[in-house]
């Protein structure tokens, strides 16, 4: 018997030993994960431990040799290939995967350059005891036994991958209470439950997701619409109606962060053009994104809608089906003609759909341009002659216009043609930061061309101009080099300072100034609608008119971050804004359940599809 038990578990305990140790590995080198404590690292010891097993251990109901050693070589290679696939996600987006992403495949073709940028020859390590793995099938040396297992010792073998995951769950409870139902933060869930098991909640999750709208019934708006009710901010007097009929020109500038405007480069301005246009403008200086996993397209959902984006996936993939009262839509009912503007293929992040949705009338995409490899570079045509084709487009359209442009160049990897190079490289350990500040440059420049067409072809005089940064164009993973580029170390606090994003809004006739209110991307529906004079009381939605007295000064991430006037809420700490330094969690307490709320409402928004059984004219009735 004893014989028999060497024999037969040797080859399951090879791969199961192979993969748990691997991930640890993993986790230690390539997560950037803070591990606070012994128990912590404790936990992140064995939390692969007990899927590795299960997963390997169903082999054993394989009576073939070889459809048994098949699965085992199978089952390693693909769950060695989800790992690397969060490996290589997390390098640029210091996040995980989650699974309404895997099914954005329309995206996977043009993500070109971004994607290969994080490949390294060395990867191939990831993979090197699938490999060994699968020599050890093929030649059978003699000190690896291949016979299966005692139904004795499967029972055994199962409860024990059982215990183990029991004793990963409770000290997980212990670690971190509520674990499964209130967090926000995918990494403490990977810290916590191992990447496998994650996997494994963010399907149930989806699951979830579909149910609660198959359940969803008109019963649920009543409540979200008491909160956002109570939430309306009323225009402020001077400014409602303002721009009143004007055309609507709103800009998502590609990944630019707030820290480059009036800043410089080896003594070289980095942003000159939008250093002067701030202050011919409304400029908001504490303004945050607040986007998920969508990037761009999550920037899009939340000024269009004021809502916020899922933890999960990118809505516009999600639940593109679903109804909104969008931006465009609104203004559409005013008399706009509400287009979008983008030099790229039109079912990325699935715009030729969710545009439907929104209620645009055009989608001006890459068939609309003259593109070629002459006026294009890193993801598709440059920022310059984006902006000048698309004035042509927009001395045709039917006035009053509302266009959302979305520019390119400033993409990841931020990859530019010599001749576009208008300042020099900063000098860091990273190409990634190195490079963006040559594209921030040249995507300052085409803004300043753009405005300047705009005037030569009579636009800009009747029209409002807005630009606003979509979400960060350096992740946490170049904290190192950001810390030299600032001077100074990137602390949790600091990150959160530099979600800051530029919004501005130029209105012809009115005095450009400086507003220091905090506000984030879920503000920007209210505060235009009433800029053009459009009254939004009675909409569900979760922004305040960044321009109105009654304005709160609060951002929520869709992390659980938060901002407010004076403190920041990150890294589960409470930060003085004064001191940049940690202060006593009592300051932050009473806006984290209202963070909470915010999401929680915005969320059964969307899982529900709740706009569906949204009657406007009722609520404006009740108003």
């Amino acid at each position: 018997m004893k014989r028999t038990i060497r024999s037969n578990i040797s080859l399951i305990a090879v791969a199961v030993l192979f993969l748990w140790m691997k991930t640890y590995i993993v986790y230690k080198t390539s997560f950037n994960m803070d591990i606070e404590n012994a128990l912590q690292e404790f936990i992140l010891l064995i939390n692969p431990l007990s899927f590795i097993m299960l997963a390997m251990g169903i082999g054993f109901l394989f009576k073939s040799d070889k459809a048994r050693n098949r699965y085992l070589l199978t089952t390693s290679f693909l769950l060695t290939f989800l790992l690397y696939a969060n490996v290589v996600f997390y390098r640029f987006f210091n996040d995980f995967i989650t699974m309404p992403l895997l099914f954005q495949t329309s995206n996977f073709a043009d993500l070109g350059n971004s994607v290969t940028e994080e490949f390294s020859v060395t990867d191939i390590l990831y993979f090197a005891d699938v490999i060994i793995l699968f020599l050890l099938l093929k030649f059978k040396p003699s000190f690896v036994k291949f016979r299966p297992m005692s139904k004795m010792n499967r029972r055994a073998y199962f409860l024990s991958a059982a215990a183990i995951m029991f004793l990963n769950l409770g000290l997980a409870e212990v670690e971190r209470p509520q674990l499964l139902t209130r967090t926000f933060d995918r990494e403490m869930l990977v810290k916590n439950i191992g990447t496998f098991n994650y996997h494994i909640y963010d399907i149930f999750l989806q699951s979830k997701s579909s149910a609660q709208r198959a359940l969803a019934d008109g019963s649920e708006l009543t409540e979200v619409e008491n909160f956002a009710d109570a939430k309306y901010a009323a225009p402020d007097d001077e400014l409602f109606g303002v721009a009143k009929g004007k055309n609507l020109i709103m800009v998502s500038v590609e990944s630019t962060q707030a820290f480059v405007l009036n800043n410089t480069v080896n003594g070289q301005e980095i942003t000159p053009f939008l250093n002067d246009f701030a202050k011919e403008s409304l400029n908001f200086t504490n303004f945050y994104h607040q986007t998920g996993q969508g990037k761009t397209s999550d920037a899009e959902f939340l000024t269009e809608n004021s809502l916020y984006p899922l933890s999960r996936g990118a809505v516009f993939f999600t639940h593109s089906g679903n109804e909104f009262n969008s931006m465009a839509e609104k203004l559409a009912e005013n008399g706009y003609y509400s287009n979008a503007m983008h030099a790229n293929n039109k079912s990325f992040w699935n715009r030729d759909i969710m545009y439907k949705s929104l209620g645009y009338e055009r989608f001006y995409e890459v068939s609309d341009y003259d593109v070629n490899e002459d006026n294009s570079v890193n993801w598709g045509m440059k920022d310059i002659p984006f902006f000048e084709q698309s004035v042509g487009l927009m001395k045709e359209m039917p006035q009053p216009f509302y266009s959302k442009m979305i520019t390119l160049t400033n993409h990841h990897p931020f990859y530019y043609d010599a001749e576009d190079q208008m300042i020099d490289e900063f000098n860091s350990n990273s190409g990634t930061l190195n490079r963006y500040f040559v594209t921030v440059r040249y995507t300052d420049e085409s803004l300043k061309r753009f405005v300047e067409e705009l005037k030569a072809s009579g636009l800009y005089d009747n029209s409002v101009i807005v630009l606003y940064g979509d979400h960060y164009g350096i992740s946490e993973n170049h904290n190192e080099a950001m810390s030299q580029y600032l001077g100074k170390e990137v602390t949790p606090f600091v990150s959160a300072e530099l979600q800051k994003v530029p919004f501005m809004i130029h209105i012809p006739g009115v005095d450009g100034r400086e507003i220091p209110t905090v506000g984030g991307q879920v503000d920007v529906r209210p505060t235009l609608l009433h800029l053009l004079g459009i009254e939004t009381k009675g909409d569900i939605q979760f922004g305040q008119d960044l321009l109105s007295d009654d304005h709160e000064s609060f951002a929520a991430f869709r992390d659980g971050r938060f901002v407010t006037e004076d403190y920041v809420y990150a890294d589960n700490k409470c930060w003085d804004k004064e001191t940049e330094q940690p202060t006593d969690n009592s300051y932050c307490e009473p806006y984290i359940d209202k963070a909470a709320a915010e999401l929680s409402y915005s969320d059964r928004v969307i899982y529900g599809d709740l706009l569906r059984f949204y009657d406007p004219d009722s609520a404006k009735k009740e108003e």
